[in-house]
């Protein structure tokens, strides 16, 4: 019988001693791990979704709480900010301003965020067409791939949009014009793909039409009531004939007469031309170099205006600052788990000696050398710890594809424990040296067996 088997069927004859090293075992290794994947995931969905943005701007409030709205699409934005105070920026001969893409949030469909925005937006993340083509009329919407794939859209589809960034029937915009899907975009890998995109111009004529039909609610309840009062005194003073009730007919008939059409069909101007009393929510600017006057452009907004603005890289290095305390915490946690179940380890096999000196003796009698008891104990140890790393690294991925369900359902970003991290590897570097120096010293301890002393006990 091999070393490894011997080492094994050691181990199998007091399983409950041997689970409960595993499991510390497997506890440490799983925390580190999957801290691993998620500041991996976590980073690369950040870096992805920067798009070379040097400044956005948006209404008063938090500029952490602006960033990841506008950019992530994890947060409810700030507020409205009016076109006519942006309008310079979009001048393309503008003496620090690259580009600026605007952006309107507010609305969703079936939790699947609604942006209005330009087609340059193809460019800043780099976006390709799967399937028909970029919106162009309002009312036209182009999906991402997440979104076409997981809401059942398809070219041609049409549905209605929702008030805010929830999955509620009781918020549809009933009295509003479908949007129609007029085509799909290509996995890109960024928060594009969770996206559905149609133009600012769409967002002004949906909430319009909204204020449209309750302001015609609100007429037509009044003029309900001026006619039962008529109704009323007519009854008092004369007969009301057929003819005069229907020379003064506001019901039905006429309600149905009112064009609820597909009221943004046409091809929108550009946004430096609409009215400036309309608004949107956000502006992300890319700079041209950076100059002195780039570098200063955010305080001199937040200074002398009603708007806000904040650059990304400070805003999310900031969100990162404060999370490393907490992935701090947790790694020391998983390290003192380790720790002990590396404890777990020296004592399990340390107290094992006692009943199996005999048994050891006996190997040395029969040829074994002290070098055979040596290996047999570390093997013992390795073994603990390559097993434990597995089970570890089972649990993290497997915990990373529930986390990342989770997340996807709440942030509609992708998490998934499906692929392995380099740290990984040097994490089953780590745990082989710890379940060696674990075995160490009870392996010493065996090499040394006394053969007479321990056969003349018995």
């Amino acid at each position: 019988m091999n070393l490894l088997k011997l080492s094994w069927k050691n181990l199998m004859s007091k399983p409950l001693n041997t689970s409960l090293s595993l499991l510390l075992f497997a506890l440490g290794v799983g925390l580190i791990s999957i801290l691993f994947l998620l500041e991996d995931q976590i980073q690369k969905n950040f870096e992805k979704n920067l798009a070379e943005v040097d400044l956005v701007i948006g209404a008063k409030g938090s500029p952490l709480q602006m960033i990841l709205s506008s950019m992530y699409h994890i947060d409810a934005p700030t507020g409205n900010i009016p076109l006519k105070g942006i309008k310079p920026f979009f001048n393309p001969k503008h003496p620090l301003i690259k580009s600026a893409l605007p952006l309107s949030m507010g609305d969703s469909y079936k939790g699947y965020r609604i942006v209005g925005t330009t087609t340059d937006i193809t460019e800043w993340y780099n976006l390709s067409l799967a399937t028909g083509e970029m919106f162009v009329h309002n009312y036209d919407v182009t999906l991402g791939a997440s979104a076409a794939r997981n809401l059942g859209l398809k070219v041609g589809d049409h549905f209605k949009s929702s008030h805010g960034l929830v999955d509620d029937d009781g918020l549809e915009h009933d009295e509003t014009p479908d949007f129609v899907v007029v085509g799909v975009l290509a996995p890109s890998g960024t928060i594009m793909d969770q996206l559905i995109l149609t133009t600012p111009q769409t967002y002004w004529h949906v909430h319009d039409h909204d204020h449209e039909a309750e302001t015609e609610e609100v007429e037509q309840g009044a003029e309900e009531v001026a006619v039962d009062e008529n109704h009323i005194d007519d009854h008092e003073g004369h007969d009301h004939s057929a003819d005069d009730h229907t020379g003064h007919d506001h019901g039905k008939d006429a309600h149905e007469g009112h064009d609820h059409g597909h009221a943004g069909a046409e091809i929108p101007k550009a946004l430096v031309d609409e009215d400036g009393e309309q608004s949107i929510t956000n502006l992300l600017l890319r700079f041209k170099g950076n100059s002195f006057q780039a570098l200063n452009m955010g305080r001199s907004i937040n200074q002398n205006t009603d708007m806000q603005a904040a650059t990304p890289a400070i805003e999310i290095n900031r969100l990162f600052s404060m999370m490393s305390s907490a992935e701090y915490a947790l790694r020391i946690l998983a390290i003192v788990i380790i720790f002990v179940s590396g404890l777990s380890i020296f004592i399990s096999l340390y107290s094992s000696l006692k009943d199996r000196k005999y048994e050891m003796a006996l190997m040395r009698v029969m040829g074994g050398a002290k070098s055979t008891l040596f290996s047999m104990i570390i093997l013992e140890g390795l073994v603990l710890a390559v097993l434990g790393y597995i089970l570890g690294i089972l649990l993290s991925h497997g915990g990373m594809y529930i986390i990342g369900k989770v997340m996807r359902e709440d942030y509609r970003y992708d998490f998934t424990g499906g692929y392995m991290l380099p740290n990984e590897g040097w994490l089953l570097l780590a745990a082989i040296t710890l379940g060696f120096l674990a075995s160490l010293l009870p392996a010493i301890q065996a090499s040394r067996t006394d053969i007479s002393e321990t056969l003349s006990r018995g």
